[in-house]
């Protein structure tokens, strides 16, 4: 999976840092099956002709590639170094996608890493903690977000995992992703044993899974979880890539610690940059330290023309935070954010006007809606230290002995629900205020709760939420830049907002001269402001009128009287061999919070993140 990551600061709020790869950089796919349609790509095309001669072209080559869910803003791309294994069917997609995102100059060069740095060391040939690492093997069934109702044709993949003890494996979130069965095998057996996913942290990409056999546990030893290593560590790389079925190792150094975006979870978490070779099929696999540690997960490289043997490890302090936050709930929770837009302070001038006496501290610009920062901070705070550990102006705080690191890195150190103490400056007085952090709520969310996405058909309007894997499956000509700058910079007014969009309409005639309508936001019905599917799933049900009047963005308004849709529907699903209406949490009785009412009369949400605010390296979400 292929993706451009920013290298903005602060990026909790990651729905809006997804930009466009340069055109230098050639991206190299290291998931060969399934779909990998990039925002950035449409953004480009954007700009010239499309590429597409409509939409049922952009729907097969979406289905030719993988999903791509991460940001861009510097022409850096992050690739998955997840594997491929599938039927003479599903070899076809993987031709496919090697003809979107792989040209054949990048599988040459891919043949000759692999002939030259996955060496087996003599060294390790017989270690005990190699026995640990498992092969894992999945098949995905993908929802078709263009068409709610139903699913994608399945496919297959191949990654690595292992062991920690109680029953469990850890591998990575992108390797299990709508995973319908997966299975696992030991270093030199030839046995398949099933395995349940426990919980998955999309956002840290690392997924928890538990094997019931007693068979797969014997005389097994789980892996040990070491410290964060130091710059220059040696590195060892243990999983099962692209190239064989036995184990495969590769050795490196540390070439450098910081926060690193996580392309899965569109995500900025601590992570370790390695030049140990990292290629598909070693998502998952542990990494090693000289003392046979554990000290992260292997889970995505960079590639492009000006660099090579960039990969990227997840730390054990990430690791840990996704074990302890599974343990505390009973399931996983996620990493929370601060909420807040923020501008570096380097200038002595921005400092003086703003009273702050000392080089430090952050400058708040915007404090998301949904966040509890929004009841203590304002505009114009300076914030000077994140429990009582000093914030420097360019927003980066100590980090062990001689280093320094991004400020969100803190942030990421706390759970759900922990409260943090904010030093701060307001018109010139310090003081201490206290925020409780929590998962950012986002508008348009990146992966989709429960697997299958809410829908809801009207005399053959389809409505449905909009979402990254939805606009992934679409053309930039289809969804519009309107609305793509809407899901990029907007933000949510209150928990549980969403963007509802007519995805298209299956003609009839019962709604004869709206057949053409497709990608549109629905802002009202009869009058009413729409919050959510579920909101106009209710106003629909609890409707009288004669006629239900929609209204959509540009001002443009599709009428249908009541009776008529309603008898019309069953004739329309059943000739178009739709099961339901309406998805099954839309059965659910809608509960109204005046909160929300309020968050919606003052329209916040459409004053968006500017394309200035994202753009700047002084401008940091946190």
């Amino acid at each position: 999976m292929a993706v451009a990551v920013g290298n903005c600061c602060f990026s909790v709020l990651t729905s809006s840092v997804k930009f466009r790869c340069s055109a230098s950089t050639q991206r190299r796919f290291a998931t060969l099956h399934g779909r990998s349609n990039s925002i950035n790509d449409r953004l480009n095309k954007a700009r010239g002709p499309s590429s597409c001669s409509g939409k049922s072209d952009c729907k097969k080559e979406a289905a030719c590639k993988k999903e791509l869910r991460g940001k861009a803003k510097d022409g850096r791309c992050y690739l998955y170094a997840e594997g491929y294994k599938g039927s003479a069917d599903t070899a076809k997609t993987q031709s496919a996608g090697y003809k979107f995102g792989m040209q054949r100059k990048d599988k040459i060069e891919l043949q000759y890493d692999l002939k030259d740095r996955q060496v087996e060391s003599g060294n390790l040939q017989d270690a005990a903690f190699l026995n640990a690492v498992v092969k894992v093997y999945c098949t995905h069934t993908a929802p078709d977000y263009s068409l709610p109702w139903q699913k994608q044709r399945q496919y297959t993949s191949t990654g690595s995992a292992f062991m920690i003890g109680d029953g469990k494996l850890l591998t990575n979130a992108h390797c299990v992703e709508h995973d319908t069965q997966v299975k696992v095998k030991r270093r030199g057996d030839d046995t398949k044993y099933v395995a349940k996913v426990l919980a998955r942290g999309v956002d840290c990409d690392i997924a928890l899974l538990s094997v019931e056999s007693k068979e797969f546990w014997k005389e097994a030893e789980p892996l040990y979880l070491g410290h964060l290593p130091r710059l220059q560590d040696s590195v060892t790389v243990v999983g099962y890539p692209l190239g064989g079925d036995t184990i495969s190792v590769t050795k490196g150094v540390v070439s450098r610690i910081e926060v690193t975006s996580y392309a899965h979870g569109s995500s900025d978490l601590l992570g370790i940059q390695i030049d140990a070779a990292i290629n598909p099929g070693n998502s998952g696999g542990p990494a090693f330290n000289d003392q046979g540690e554990c000290i992260g997960v292997a889970f995505q490289v960079y590639r492009s023309e000006e660099v090579e043997n960039i990969g990227y490890v997840i730390p054990t302090t990430v690791v840990s935070h996704f074990l302890n936050d599974y343990e505390r709930n009973r399931k996983y929770t996620g990493f929370p954010c601060l909420g807040v837009l923020l501008q570096k302070l380097e200038n002595p001038a921005l400092r003086a006007c703003l009273k702050v006496q000392s080089n430090e501290g952050v400058l708040v610009r915007r404090v998301e809606p949904t966040s509890d920062a929004h009841n203590v901070l304002k505009e114009g705070d300076v914030i000077v230290s994140f429990d009582d550990v000093h914030v420097g102006c360019e927003g980066t705080v100590p980090f062990r002995s001689n280093e320094r690191i991004a400020f969100r890195y803190l942030i990421s150190q706390k759970f759900a629900g922990d409260v943090a103490e904010l030093g701060i400056i307001r018109a010139g007085e310090f003081m201490k205020v206290k925020v409780v952090l929590n998962p950012r709520v986002h508008l348009v969310p990146y992966h989709i709760d429960g697997g299958q996405p809410s829908y809801l058909i009207i005399a053959g309007l389809v409505f449905t939420p909009l979402s990254e894997p939805l606009i992934d499956e679409e053309c930039e000509d289809s969804i519009g830049l309107k609305l793509l700058a809407k899901a990029r910079y907007s933000l949510a007014r209150f928990k549980g907002e969403q963007i509802v969009i007519l995805s298209q309409v299956l003609a009839n005639e019962v709604n004869i001269g709206y057949e053409d309508m497709s990608n549109q936001q629905v802002l009202k019905l009869n009058g009413t402001q729409i919050k959510n599917i579920h909101h106009l799933a209710h106003l629909v049900d609890s409707c009288k009128d004669k006629y239900l009047v929609f209204e959509f963005e540009d001002n443009y308004i599709a009428v249908l009287e009541r009776e008529t849709a309603s008898t019309a529907s069953s004739s329309i699903l059943k000739g178009y061999g739709i099961p339901s209406e309406r998805s099954s949490d839309l059965l659910e009785p809608y509960v109204d919070s005046p909160e929300d009412n309020v968050a919606v009369d003052k329209g916040s949400s459409d004053s968006p993140v500017s394309n200035l605010e994202i753009g700047l390296d002084g401008l940091l979400w946190a």
